[in-house]
């Protein structure tokens, strides 16, 4: 017995080795067969990651799981994925592993898990799913159909979190399930068996450009009655559920060989009005159990017929109600004198004569009705559209009523008396002659969170309806400290609200007060400092959801405000024109008051593009230059200077250049060119560091007091640096000629020369003038080089005086020249010594000694003096007789 034992467990040791083993050894074999028999059979490319074979996860049968697949198809739907998915599982006898290619593979149990299937038919009809490759053979008999490849005798089979998408561009329809959960049992090797299925998954569902169904979750417990032989499908036990709408079907769907037969009929298992209520996705309407109601609701429905490429199965869907209410304990008010009547019908299995017909739908709130009915037909080429709609809706009523979970109150009372007949086509092409809609639509007391720092109030709006006109009669509006009073023409409202057009118009608005910052989004983050890109420490970033041009608004508007506010501008009397397309405004004939003078502005500006851009002209008459500088931020880094200046100025840009999201400009993006003209101004030289050390620096120079007129320059703009092109001014006499460059770093190149009368370089210069003749004297002048660099705050001026001093020098000795060799020894004694006279009979050699020495102290005597104006040097200490130098500027 001992041994009988032993034996037995080496046999079963043997056989736990081989099931171990045997995955190993046949893995390679049965992975090249499949490959084989896939590219044998299937157009298409397909491919997986790895293949996995067990003996133990699905004992007794073995257990082939291929990972990571993807099937790819050919042309004509070259590149597109047909299906792939995380896993595939397929369970069978481990016999099964041991048969030949030309032998049947029956499959137990199939489990799919985290897969796409990617269903398309192109205008054409061609389908992506046929990829089976055909052969020319002589016709076989099933059985023998049947030999070789797999056979699905499947048990089992468990589709999990999964997505099917199917696209029919010919007839414009489109279904796509998400979160696919499918499991079904059955012995699928019978000709004629039951195969009990649970399916959850959410739908969307459109037609057409119609959505029926949008992410609405459905369910289906169902047992089929499967007939293989005649591939039918019949419903035996069943519940359906659209959102928490039950519904019970009967009849069958069989496939054959050139088109689909449907003989379906449905319809809720109760008439509960609780049903309507399922019919609205949960995430809206919440727990309906508890939900008081009267009256009753019902969906009855047949589809039966033909499917193929031009039929569908007629139709006969009824959605019906009468006298019904509903309320929720938890809400203070009741929706009553519910009655619904609604038809969807095909009579002729061709979808364009499918058509809606809602003779009724009423309800009532608070004693006030809303009726409306209509049609809808030719659903398909062109829907031809009947609508009326009459009653009053408090929008504040609708959270009274249902828990709607929405965004943001609304509170309102909405009203409308509207009659209108169109088909889509006219709508799409904008064909308003032939779109019929009249009556009146109006909103009052309408308050809505548009995301603005404050909410939108509309107080009135009425609207007038007439065959292609649409009025705009009275609209006023207000948030924060803006207030709009509007009226115009909408030239699209229907195409607008139908299709989703552009809104058109043309309208005149007017305003008391336009405030610009309360359209800025309620959380913005963003500071009004415009150096964004300038490396300055003060940066602050802009938000991200910063001001965006409307995409849908297409129109012309006419406007005047009395006041206009942007940022901590106030513009007086602004009015001008605007267009707005294209997520672009281009404004025109803009006009105001500003800083005690006028502006003119044109331009646009474009939100299209992640970065805002703009492009301008701006013309600015006669405004004070201390107000512009103090509340217009651009010109604190435009023209620095201009904090030192008290007076009146002329000033033209032509800009373009990027915006941050708060539409205030990137200065280091700016391009382009200004034009400023100072009309008159004063001059404080303590208010900038640069005047005060040019001051300090040119000691002869008296900026305290001074007045400058009629001074132009142009200005170039070009990344993040200010170019100043060559312009002259005087200073009491004293001609200044400036020229350099500037960046928004506050960084300064500037060249400055100065004109110098000579006789305002003191006393000492006075007398080596005193022999020319009075034109000549008061002529002479020296130019006088100065630097400006560092910053506008650390400036720093350098001067070239050695230039200044031989010009002067030689201007000097080339005008007495002649006088000097003349007059000889006697005359230079004269001029130089204070007036004493030499011996006219010395010979020319002591003249050409005397002249010698008479430059060299011109030269020293010039070099004292300007040493002492200019670099603040003392002087000879024998010039005792020198007065003080003269100020410039008084």
């Amino acid at each position: 017995m001992k041994k009988a034992f032993k034996i037995i467990g080496i046999i079963l040791g043997i056989l736990l080795l081989l099931l171990v083993a045997a995955p190993f050894i046949f893995k390679g074999s049965l992975e090249k067969m499949l490959k084989r028999t896939i590219n044998e059979n299937l157009n298409a490319t397909v491919s997986w990651s790895d293949l996995d074979l067990s003996f133990f996860s699905s004992f007794p049968d073995a257990s082939l799981q291929v990972n990571n697949f993807s099937i790819i198809n050919n042309a004509p739907f070259k590149g597109d994925t047909l299906a792939s998915g995380k896993s595939l599982s397929l369970n069978m006898g481990i016999m099964q592993l041991f048969k030949n290619s030309t032998e049947t593979i029956k499959v137990d149990a199939l489990f799919l898990d985290e897969a796409f299937v990617n269903i398309k038919i192109d205008s054409l009809g061609n389908t992506n799913y046929d990829i089976a490759i055909k052969k020319d053979a002589p016709a076989t008999t099933r059985e023998e159909e049947t030999n070789g490849g797999f056979t699905f005798d499947l048990k089992k089979y468990e589709i999990k979190n999964s997505r099917v998408h199917y696209a029919d561009v010919g007839n414009k329809t489109f279904l796509t399930l998400t979160n696919v959960q499918h499991t079904g049992r059955g012995d699928l090797s019978q000709e004629i068996s039951n195969l009990d299925t649970q399916t959850e998954a959410f739908a969307s569902f459109r037609m057409d450009n119609t959505e029926y169904l949008t992410k609405n979750r459905l369910s289906l417990d169902a047992i089929f009655k499967i007939d293989l032989k005649n591939l039918k499908y019949t419903f035996l036990e069943n519940e359906a559920k659209i959102n928490e709408l039950p519904l019970t079907f009967n009849g069958f769907v069989k496939v054959n060989e050139a088109n689909n037969q449907i003989d379906l009929t449905f319809k809720t298992p109760s008439s509960d009005f609780k049903n309507f209520l399922a019919v609205i996705p949960e995430t809206y309407v919440k727990q309906i159990s508890h939900v008081k109601t009267t009256g009753n609701f019902t969906v009855n429905g047949m589809l039966k017929g033909i499917v193929d490429s031009t039929h569908i199965p007629t139709m006969d869907i009824k959605i019906a109600s009468n006298n019904a209410s509903f309320k929720y304990p938890e809400l203070p008010k009741t929706v009553e004198n519910i009655t619904i009547d609604v038809q969807l019908k095909n009579e002729t299995g061709l979808l364009k004569d499918t058509f809606l017909d809602i003779s009724t739908f009423n309800f009532m709130i608070d004693g006030e009705p809303f009726r409306l009915k209509g049609s809808i037909k030719n659903m398909v080429e062109n829907p031809l559209v009947n609508l009326e709609m009459q009653g009053t809706l408090n929008l504040a009523n609708i959270e009274k009523v249902l828990p709607v979970e929405m965004e943001q109150k609304l509170s309102g009372i909405f009203k409308a008396d509207i009659i209108a007949n169109f088909d889509m086509e006219s709508v799409e092409k904008e064909h308003y002659d032939k779109i019929d809609a009249r009556g009146t639509a109006s909103l009052n007391n309408f308050k809505y969170d548009a995301g603005f720092k404050n909410k939108l109030n509309v107080a009135n709006a009425n609207l007038s309806l007439q065959p292609g006109v649409f009025t705009l009669k009275e609209l006023n509006a207000s948030t924060g400290q803006t207030d709009i009073k509007a009226s115009g023409n909408i030239k699209n409202l229907i195409p607008f609200l139908m299709s989703k057009q552009d809104l058109k118009g043309q309208f005149n608005v007017q305003s008391n007060t336009f405030n610009v910052n309360d359209f800025m989004a309620s959380d913005s983050s963003s500071s009004k400092n415009n150096l964004e890109e300038s490396g300055d420490n003060s940066q602050k970033t802009a938000r991200s959801d910063g001001v965006k041009i409307p995409d849908f608004l297409n129109a012309s508007i006419n406007f005047k405000a009395n006041n206009l506010i942007y940022d901590n501008l106030e513009l007086k009397d602004a009015k001008g024109t605007a267009t707005i397309a294209n997520e672009a405004i281009t404004i025109g004939n803009f006009t105001s008051n500003i800083f005690g003078g006028n502006i003119a502005l044109s331009g646009n500006v474009s939100t299209k593009s992640e970065t805002p851009s703009f492009a301008m002209v701006l013309d600015l008459s006669k405004i004070d230059i201390e107000q512009s500088f103090e509340k217009l931020e651009m010109f604190k880094y435009l023209v620095p200077i201009a904090k030192a200046l008290q007076g009146s100025l002329n000033t033209k840009f032509e800009l373009n250049g990027q915006l941050t999201n708060d539409l205030s400009p990137k200065l280091t993006t700016l391009a382009g060119t200004a034009l400023a003209q100072i009309i008159t101004a004063e001059v404080d030289p303590q208010q900038t560091p640069l005047l005060s050390a040019l001051g300090k620096k040119v000691s002869f120079l008296n900026l305290d007091r001074l007045s400058l007129r009629d001074v132009s320059t142009n200005f170039t703009f070009n990344n993040g640096k200010i170019e100043v092109k060559p312009f002259d001014f005087d200073i009491k006499g004293i001609n200044v000629a400036v020229a350099g460059t500037h960046g928004l770093d506050k960084s300064i190149d500037y060249n400055l020369t100065m004109d110098v009368p000579a006789k305002y370089l003191g006393s000492d210069v006075t007398k080596l003038l005193q022999n020319l003749n009075p034109q000549e004297a008061d002529a002479m002048s020296v130019a006088l080089p100065i630097g400006l660099k560092g910053t506008f705050t650390n400036p720093q001026v350098s001067l070239d005086p050695e230039n200044a001093i031989n010009t002067l020098t030689k201007q000097i000795l080339a005008k007495q020249k002649d006088k000097l060799i003349d007059k000889g020894t006697g005359l230079l004694e004269e001029v130089f010594s204070g007036g004493t006279k030499t011996d006219s009979t010395k010979n020319n050699t002591n003249t050409n000694n005397q002249q010698q020495t008479t430059q060299q102290q011109n030269t020293q005597i010039i070099k004292d003096v300007l040493g002492g104006i200019l670099g603040g040097r003392k002087k000879r200490a024998d010039s005792t007789k020198a007065s003080q130098t003269p100020k410039v500027g008084n």
